[in-house]
């Protein structure tokens, strides 16, 4: 059996791999990565064989972390890419090639609905109803979306969200606030079974998962890179902000927002930005904390969509898809009995 992994950034890893008598063997490390001194291959080979087949990959890369020594240089690769490889190979996590995407852009809807929609079909992904989706937003009213554990009155100005008749809504996944008004953002969500980020902590999880996007960003003309956390960046500011949320499900929501045309002046109103997390990012304003795709690319919001998913059908197996009538009749129910609901709107006052 064999296993890949592509690290975000980094090198191809295989491992070819048999078992016997639920063991690993004959294992057999490979890729084009960078390993100094030559024998350490055959130390890892080594360290891995005779392990359960069962294993997790904390439990390989705790294996193969073992035989290291400062003598050993791994450049491009990590122990745990290896683990990861071996876990793809026993069949216990998938790559991004073994699904097929159903890609989904529609009508403009409520941003309400968005957020109960994130919610309906990570649950239908997690119970194999429907496969791995990428779902790109149209909205029809403007809208603040907070993390799941933000202070309400601490992150919006609720005197200016009234004034100028934006909903706040409270969304499952964490991370910041979000200011949308129709047009001014490009917004998607991916949601994919956790075989496809097996054996990633949270922070490997959000760089393999916007790995895409920086390519997407790149036949635009944007040097994009990826900021830990959950920052996606261009030497002109930054652009984008990702969140997710693993469910119980068995399935990873991860959703990113993009500025394409800020009103960043009223942004500014209805946001209240932290001095602290101002400091963090080296400024004073929260309207120079972005730089809005269309003064990158000269594009319309809606080529740039297309181009997005023209890349990403390049690079994936995909096929068109809609969010069904069963999945929008959940996720207005879930507008009523939560997402409007101020009982979760001010879960955190």
């Amino acid at each position: 059996m064999r296993g890949e992994y592509k690290v975000p950034g980094g090198k191809l890893v295989a491992v070819d791999v048999t078992v016997e008598e639920d063991r690993l063997a004959n294992v057999s490390l490979s890729g084009d990565f960078f390993l100094e001194p030559d024998d350490a291959l055959e130390q890892i080979d080594r360290a891995l064989t005779g392990l359960p087949a069962s294993s997790s990959v904390a439990e390989l890369t705790a294996a193969i972390t073992a035989v290291l020594n400062d003598s050993i240089a791994m450049i491009g690769f990590s122990p745990e890419a290896i683990g990861i490889a071996v876990r793809r190979a026993l069949g216990k996590a998938t790559s991004w090639h073994d699904h097929t995407f159903e890609v989904i852009h529609e009508d403009p809807v409520h941003p309400a609905i968005h957020v109960a929609l994130d919610e309906v079909i990570a649950n239908e992904v997690g119970k194999g109803n429907r496969g791995p989706t990428l779902r790109f937003w149209e909205w029809n009213a403007p809208a603040v979306v907070i993390g799941s554990f933000q202070s309400l009155s601490n992150e919006v100005d609720l005197e200016a969200v009234e004034r100028y008749g934006v909903t706040v809504l409270r969304r499952i996944s964490g991370g910041g606030a979000m200011f949308m008004e129709p047009g001014n953002t490009i917004t998607y969500s991916l949601t994919v079974p956790q075989t496809l980020v097996e054996g990633l902590s949270f922070e490997r999880s959000y760089s393999y998962l916007d790995d895409w996007i920086i390519g997407a960003l790149g036949t635009l003309g944007i040097e994009a890179s990826y900021v830990p956390l959950n920052d996606i960046t261009s030497p002109a500011g930054k652009i984008a902000g990702a969140a997710q949320k693993r469910l119980s499900s068995g399935a990873v929501l991860h959703h990113v927002t993009m500025a394409y045309d800020m009103d960043q002046d009223k942004m500014s109103e209805v946001l209240r930005i932290g001095r602290e997390k101002l400091s963090d990012k080296g400024t004073k304003s929260a309207k120079k904390r972005v730089d809005p795709l269309r003064s990158q690319t000269g594009m319309p919001r809606g080529q740039i969509i297309t181009e997005l998913k023209e890349y990403f059908h390049s690079r994936y197996n995909t096929v068109p898809g809609k969010i069904t009538a069963d999945e929008m009749r959940q996720a207005e129910e879930l507008v009523t009995t939560k997402f409007s609901n101020p009982e979760w709107t001010q879960r955190v006052p």
